[in-house]
């Protein structure tokens, strides 16, 4: 007999061996049937690119979980064509909802187009399907770094929290997709609030260190350290000022809020 419990996909842009994506799995086994497609190779801050130098190979993985085990699949892609070829390709029933995440470091402010994270729920959003980015706040280092001493437990609890309130009521009104965001070392005690997309700039560029233009240089980043400018509403100042789990509610909608009848001709 199918499984008629809600189909979840869970993907990131960490990778299939991720152990985000493994806690992801975790907390919301009890909600619903999984469907775990994520890419082979980690494509963080690949946003919702689609390369035409893409070639989809899909390669079966074994993830422990539970105490057992769930096929799930890599694919050759970014974060966003793995979607397609999850809710397209690989699912064998309409999904109900996706998740992206638990990600390694935070993805906040108005560079959220950045992500990888991010780019994937834009993708299945754009499909109707309630959808989750969320994030767990590290330092710099393990951004991209798959350590498995990363505590996800807090931010499991916090996704299957919203998981759930999303599979039985839906998203907010106008919301195309939540983004979460959980302080480091939040636990299930830690608050929550809702929260404004900072336009405040949070990933700020550092320039490289070379002798020659044609020598090898790429960009480099640090986070924003101080917030006195920052929206008191913002996903930023929820997080890295009063160390609140951050949850903002996002549109696929990116015209400006202005009546369009009012512009000069």
């Amino acid at each position: 007999m199918t499984d008629q419990r809600p189909y979840i996909l869970i993907t990131n842009d960490d990778g299939i061996t991720s152990k985000g994506l493994r806690a992801a799995a975790e907390a919301l086994a009890p909600l619903g049937e999984l469907l775990i497609v994520a890419p082979h190779q980690q494509q963080s801050a690949a946003g919702r690119s689609m390369p035409a130098t893409s070639e989809g190979r899909i390669y079966r993985h074994d993830l422990s979980l539970n105490g057992g085990v769930l096929i799930g699949y890599g694919v050759e892609g970014t974060p966003a064509q793995v979607v397609q070829h999850g809710l397209f390709e690989i699912a064998e029933r309409p999904v109900a909802l996706v998740v992206s995440g638990i990600n390694y470091g935070e993805n906040l402010g108005e560079s959220i187009t950045v992500s990888g994270t991010i780019g994937a729920t834009l993708e299945s959003a754009s499909f109707r399907v309630p959808s989750i980015a969320i994030s767990l706040q590290t330092s710099h280092e393990h951004y991209l770094s798959l350590s498995e001493e990363i505590d996800f437990s807090g931010a499991a609890h916090f996704l299957w929290l919203f998981a759930k309130r999303t599979l039985e009521q839906g998203l907010p009104p106008k919301t195309d997709l939540l983004k979460i965001d959980v302080p480091a070392h939040a636990t299930r005690a830690t608050p929550w609030r809702w929260t404004r997309l900072s336009q405040t700039r949070y990933f700020l560029p550092v320039r490289p260190q070379r002798r020659r233009p044609t020598d090898p240089g790429a960009m480099g980043f640090t986070t924003l350290e101080n917030f006195d400018h920052v929206e008191r509403d913002s996903d930023v100042y929820a997080v890295r000022v009063d160390h609140v789990v951050s949850v903002t509610p996002l549109t696929l909608d990116m015209t400006a809020p202005i009546a369009l009848a009012a512009l000069p001709h």
